[in-house]
């Protein structure tokens, strides 16, 4: 499976950006699609996931200002950020996961940085 993620940039609080995520490969075997984000000095967090079936879950901190989508037909999936912070500066990565077989993809990052 492979990832490539594209849409960062800057943009001042309060604006937006959608990151997309092009799934390639043996995209039958996906069975959750999410974005992750890592600050300068912390961990990479979970920001959002969508699962095979639709179920989506969301940080707390991101709650009713993004949203996961999935185009099935483009093997895409959208993180659409609204209201955007300056806290959300983080560098953006895609990730794939599969549970038979296990595994866990990545696509490159996608910096986004929220400043006035």
């Amino acid at each position: 499976v492979q990832l490539q993620a594209s849409g960062g940039g800057s943009v001042q609080p309060g604006g937006s950006l959608r990151l997309s995520c092009a799934v390639s490969g043996r995209i039958s075997r996906v069975d959750v699609t999410g974005w992750y984000r890592q600050a300068p000095a912390q961990q990479r967090e979970l920001v959002a996931s969508i699962s095979r079936g639709g179920s989506t879950n969301y940080a707390d901190s991101v709650k009713g200002r993004f949203t996961i989508s999935r185009d099935n037909a483009k093997n895409t999936v959208y993180l659409q950020m609204n209201s955007l912070k300056p806290e959300d500066t983080a560098i953006y990565y895609c990730n794939a996961k599969s549970y038979i077989p296990y595994g866990d993809y990545w696509g490159q990052g996608t910096l986004v940085t929220v400043s006035s």
